[in-house]
């Protein structure tokens, strides 16, 4: 891969040379030297609204334009109708623009209230670890900063025009420097003014000036690699590279930085200030910090032992340790090209172990390459026929596999029932990847011990729309769905899950007087890495709250991983369609181990209006009823019993019950069903 030059900086008789002109370049100052010509660097940065940007996604454009802001500057709330001229102005010409919130000081609640009162009409870029803000030497709010995405330079900065200064405006611009540049430089000519001085608020880049010597190896960044990135590169690691000592960490030192910018490690892509997670494998703000500014240094070793050279590492056989039963999955040879239909094995449970309450689990995948993930789920008899196939997911969940997610630890005293006998059913998504290898994943099943079950049971579920049709040639496609809990409930975790287009996705809570909560943002979905996300405390949701799950879908040009964007892309199990799948876990309030109780069922049948009410109304208007239920529509004024334009619970059910039996089509808005669902379907 590729890693870019930090801080190519052009020299001006370099850059006069290159645009072929020397005339008219007055305000071209000394920090200009140092940035027009600049190399930038991708990023991914996350908006006011949750969504996640990266910058050279954007390679399509003409040219991409950020303008840093700062909440309470004077200049930047003056000139907020000129920014968005400016924008509109350009909008339809293949330029890109955003605003650049670099301070410390600035939550994301405070700029979304800034930007709605002095109408900001772009989305806000919060650098919170002010990386972004370093690479490109930010100084003031108000600039402009024009970038080319052939080339990832900057070609322009400075303010947008000459009318507001210090405590001072004149009546009109008389130079629009944003603009004549832009034009410039979409017409293929010299730009005549690179830089000007832009008036604005002082950005306070904390750690800009942070001596970099003061960083130690042995007692800073090594500490940092061995919390955050052996677990996986080690030997017998999933990483594609072990990073076990200085002189690995510092032979992908460019690539670490590289990743830390962009967000792809590690691994754990929930936006931090929403919701505190057990599993937490993000870096601190200190922690990204010190590690950059290591790296932008040399590297250097410095003096001490290397306390990573010291370590024997390699990946346990099994995580969680020996376990009491394992569960070989029957053997499959997966080709080396081609698309590889689900299997769907099964294996017979021991027969000696008698009922059993399960705790954890662990998936041995043996080809990690060729093993996108394993579902699982009891069966309460033993299938007929060869185990290669026919199980079919049966029951409650007995663990799974995605890349990034082997084990399931179920919380203290909680777990899930398995009753004597019968099997447990797989299924298994193979993925060719150039070489045909035999996989011999197992399944490692940890149990309470006899005389020591638990207090309390734990279910899962999914919130799913597999009515979904994303459109063809759209980047930001968003759908909804939610359920309904019928009765007090405690959320332990979540699970997002789409497939190549999936593009962000949100959580929330909405309480039954009408309040929201977001309780996960993953600004960034990333198909390669997946897992559930468990609350560092459970969430306490009273009966008639929805638990509503938004993703949105990148389905354009922008999108590397993109099979084709020219498809509208339906529900399906294989990876060049699509999913909407949002898998949780939570236990009933007033069931314990003893005392079983059956709401699961009222709770799954609430998915149908779920998947529907895409406004979360609570009622389904006629306008919702699209695809396959528009067969519904001409039933729609006999099942509007109340007449309020809207079929709630009862008479959508009622709807779907007459259209059914009159043959009006695909009328059931179907889901995955049952405690089964609790893994990934593609």
């Amino acid at each position: 891969m590729k890693v870019s030059r930090f801080f190519a900086v052009a020299s001006v008789a370099a850059l006069v040379g290159a645009w072929g002109f020397a005339g008219d370049i007055a305000g071209f100052s000394t920090h200009a030297a140092a940035a027009a010509g600049q190399h930038v660097d991708n990023f991914e940065l996350t908006d006011q609204t949750l969504l996640g940007h990266n910058l050279y996604s954007m390679a399509d454009a003409k040219a991409v334009v950020l303008i840093t802001q700062g909440n309470g500057c004077p200049v930047s709330r003056n000139n907020g109708a000129a920014y968005n001229a400016l924008k509109a102005a350009y909008k339809d010409k293949g330029v890109e623009f955003f605003m650049l919130n670099a301070n410390s000081q600035d939550s994301r609640e405070d700029l979304l209230k800034e930007a709605a009162d002095f109408n900001y009409n772009f989305p806000i870029l919060q650098d919170p670890n002010q990386l972004v803000g370093e690479q490109l030497h930010l100084q003031r709010t108000g600039e402009v900063i024009v970038i080319d995405p052939k080339t990832w330079t900057i070609v322009f900065r400075g303010p947008i025009d000459d009318r507001v200064t210090y405590e001072r405006q004149k009546s009109a611009a008389t130079k629009h420097y944003a603009a004549d540049a832009l034009d410039r430089f979409l017409a293929g000519r010299p730009i005549r003014q690179v830089h000007a001085d832009a008036p604005g608020c002082i950005i306070n880049l904390l750690q800009a000036h942070a001596d970099p010597a003061k960083i130690s190896y042995s007692q800073d960044i090594a500490p940092i690699i061995q919390e955050k990135c052996t677990t996986c590169h080690q030997p017998g690691g999933i990483g594609p590279m072990t990073l076990v000592n200085y002189n690995q960490v510092k032979g992908q030192a460019l690539m670490i930085r590289e990743v830390i910018r962009t967000r792809r490690m590690p691994p754990f892509h929930v936006d931090p200030r929403i919701g505190q997670f057990h599993n937490d494998r993000s870096l601190s703000p200190e922690q990204t910090q010190m590690l950059v500014h290591w790296i932008e240094a040399g590297a250097p070793r410095g003096i001490g032992a290397d306390p990573l050279a010291a370590k024997a590492f390699q990946a346990a056989e099994w995580p969680l340790g020996t376990p009491d039963v394992v569960l070989d999955i029957p053997a499959y040879t997966i080709p080396a090209s081609g698309i590889v239909d689900y299997q769907e094995p099964w294996a017979p449970m021991p027969a000696n172990i008698g009922d059993r309450w399960l705790r954890a689990t662990t998936v041995k995948v043996d080809q990690r390459q060729g093993v996108h993930h394993v579902l699982t789920g009891y069966i309460d008899h033993v299938p007929t026929g060869p185990q290669t196939h026919g199980g079919g997911l049966g029951g409650p969940s007995v663990g799974g596999y995605a890349v990034g997610a082997e084990s399931d630890v179920m919380p203290a005293d909680s777990g899930t029932f398995l009753p004597a006998g019968g099997a447990v059913g797989f299924q298994m998504h193979y993925s060719p990847f150039g070489k045909e290898v035999t996989d011999h994943t197992k399944l490692g099943l940890y149990f309470y011990e006899k005389g020591k079950e638990p207090t309390h049971v734990m279910h899962n579920s999914v919130i799913a729309d597999t009515q979904m049709l994303v459109p063809p040639n759209v980047s930001n496609w968003e759908d909804v769905a939610y359920v309904t809990f019928p009765k007090d409930v405690r959320l332990y975790t979540a699970f997002p899950h789409a497939h190549y287009r999936g593009r962000s996705s949100l959580l929330e809570i909405q309480y039954p007087d009408g309040h929201r909560q977001t309780i996960l943002s993953m600004p960034h979905y990333d198909f390669n890495w997946q897992g559930a996300y468990e609350f560092k405390e459970p969430i306490d949701i009273p009966a008639g709250s929805k638990l509503i799950a938004h993703f949105t879908y990148d389905n354009s040009v922008r999108n590397p991983a993109n099979p084709d964007h020219n498809r509208a892309v339906p529900w399906g199990e294989q990876s060049f369609d699509e999913m909407f799948y949002m898998a949780y876990t939570y236990m009933w309030n007033d069931e314990t181990s003893t005392h079983r109780v059956n709401y699961d069922t009222a709770l799954n049948a609430s998915r149908t209006i779920g998947i529907l009410d895409k406004n979360v109304s609570g009622k389904v208007e006629l306008a919702e009823l699209t695809g396959s239920q528009a067969a519904l529509r001409p039933l729609f004024g006999m099942f509007d019993r109340n007449g309020d334009g809207g079929l709630d619970d009862s008479e959508l059910s009622a709807a779907v019950a007459a259209g059914r039996g009159a043959g009006a089509g695909r009328t059931r808005a179907a889901a995955p069903t049952g405690e089964g669902a609790v893994r990934p379907q593609g």
